[in-house]
């Protein structure tokens, strides 16, 4: 008899290794997805982070941007009858403690204060008014709205914080010439200039005056 391979046992080590190499690669692919689902994790994680720090940042610029508004007063004028304007902020949540008026040199009127009720009252400088334009030749009566610039010292709360604000402001006035009755002076409103008011705020008022007479005349 002659000696005949042994087949059958052939397709079994194959088998065997063929088994051995399916699961090396499904030990590969498991480890592959582990390692991809780490690195999800670790990648949704961050962006999780990194909103959350946009968030925050976000927040923590809208409120120094919130901060630097309630910090800044603007205000507005209402006219209560000819002779007297109702300052109020024009942010709602800044309460007006004080004001003091600087008028300009030309005028020779003191600093007016006003604590409680923030207003401007014509009969502060009207006079003095009248004079001032008077002698710097200025027309009797008015041809549209006429410009008294005016410091504004303002000491306001907001936030429960006390703050003081400088600002240099143009009263709005109309003026007209009665016979036999001299002239009256109408306040028209507030017009907010600039809160540059330097050094020295009257000086700063000064030169505003003597542009607005340069022109009216």
């Amino acid at each position: 008899m002659s000696d005949a391979p042994d087949t059958p046992e052939m397709p079994k080590e194959a088998r065997a290794a063929e088994a051995a190499a399916i699961r090396r690669r499904w030990i590969s692919l498991g480890e592959m997805l582990a390692v991809l689902a780490v690195g999800i994790s670790a990648l949704t994680l961050y962006l999780n982070w990194s909103d959350k720090q946009d968030e925050r940042a976000y927040k923590a610029s809208q409120s120094r941007s919130a901060s630097a508004r309630a910090a800044k007063l603007v205000l507005n004028a209402k006219a209560d009858g000819d002779d007297r304007l109702l300052l109020t902020p024009a942010a709602p949540d800044q309460i007006v403690q004080s004001q003091t008026i600087i008028f300009p040199g030309a005028l020779g009127v003191a600093p007016v204060s006003t604590t409680g009720q923030p207003r401007i009252e014509a009969g502060w400088f009207e006079s003095a008014l009248k004079r001032a334009r008077e002698k710097a030749k200025l027309p009797d009566n008015s041809v549209g709205d006429e410009k008294l610039p005016v410091v504004i010292t303002t000491r306001f709360v907001v936030n429960g914080e006390a703050r003081e604000d400088n600002a240099v402001y143009d009263i709005g006035y109309g003026i007209a010439g009665r016979w036999l009755a001299g002239h009256d002076v109408t306040l028209r409103g507030l017009s907010l200039v600039t809160r540059d008011v330097g050094k020295v705020p009257v000086a700063r008022i000064d030169a505003r005056w003597s542009a607005v007479v340069a022109i009216r005349k």
